[in-house]
């Protein structure tokens, strides 16, 4: 296991060096640059910003200079921000997209578990015809039209909640809910399928036969071995997460690092884009690593050498 995340944490690494770089080469292929939007700049105070902010190297150093800032744990400066530090402005809004990013996900968890099972243990019933509509059209449908659907009910129709903002937790309910639905019907169906299948195993038959209370086959028996396909899509999900709070912060007015990203990439900031794309690509990468490390403590047939 030791083995197997030290390979995994060396490819992390790789992959954030791939993803810089490619990502480094894309903002520097794009005609024109961070100061086109102000028209009123005169060629001699571009040159000298391109200077002051070493724009005017050549490629490979610039790129060289910003690896050397990574190992020493800073990101730049930003251009549209009076010179704030990067890491500063990425830590600033990561206490928002973690709080928004990990309600959802529990949110999807704590809605598509109960549901998916409900589903399966009572198969061919009114709750489950209603569990399968409800997911299928919760997978149908992008989290941003979501969001604008209840924007228009909740917040411009009943005035029940804010239409957006951070700082109280009525803020917070629709973005959430918004964000968490796809992945909640998706961990439904698969939560479903899975433990129709278990039911049918000899194993769950045996247990039964055995004379177990139908709550310790459950638990034991069913529900255990249901939630490993849900591990394996747990990653996938939390990632459909990180890359849905891009779209959702800018609805909802989030301060959150989706919406700083969104921001730079309008303004040509590179040192807000090249921070918001690392930090979401290692999220993803270190998500990825820990559901991969829980399929082995939750199956235990399954072990990394």
């Amino acid at each position: 296991m030791n083995k197997f995340i030290i390979r995994r944490i060396f490819w992390l690494i790789v992959v954030l060096l791939v993803v810089s770089f490619i990502t480094f080469s894309l903002m520097h292929l794009v005609p024109g640059g961070p100061w086109d939007r102000d028209k009123t700049l005169a060629p001699q105070v571009v040159e000298a910003l391109n200077k002051k902010y070493g724009l005017d190297k050549p490629f490979f150093i610039q790129f060289g200079d910003f690896l050397w800032g990574i190992v020493h744990g800073d990101l730049g400066v930003s251009y549209t921000r009076q010179d704030r530090n990067v890491t500063d402005i990425l830590l600033q809004g990561l206490p928002k997209t973690a709080t928004l990013g990990v309600t959802a996900f529990m949110l999807a968890i704590l809605i598509g578990i109960p549901f998916g099972m409900a589903s399966a243990l009572k198969q061919n019933s009114p709750v489950d015809y209603l569990s399968v509509i409800f997911s299928t059209i919760f997978a149908s449908i992008p989290g941003f039209v979501l969001g604008i659907l209840l924007i228009i009910v909740f917040s411009v129709q009943l005035h029940w909640l804010p239409t957006g903002g951070w700082g109280s937790l009525r803020q917070i309910i629709m973005p959430s809910f918004a964000l968490a639905a796809l992945p909640a019907a998706f961990i439904a169906r698969i939560t479903r399928a899975s433990t129709l299948d278990v039911m049918r195993q000899d194993y769950v038959r045996t247990a039964y036969a055995k004379g177990l209370r139908e709550r310790i086959v459950l638990v034991r028996h069913i529900l255990r071995n249901a939630l490993i396909p849900v591990v394996t899509i747990a990653g996938p999900a939390l990632a459909s997460l990180i890359a849905g709070s891009f779209i959702i912060e800018n609805l909802f007015s989030i301060p959150g690092i989706g919406r700083l990203f969104v921001n730079g990439v309008f303004a040509r900031d590179y040192g807000l884009i090249m921070g918001g794309i690392l930090f979401y690509a290692f999220a993803v990468a270190l998500v990825n690593l820990i559901v991969d490390v829980l399929y082995a403590v939750i199956d235990p047939r399954i072990r990394y050498d």
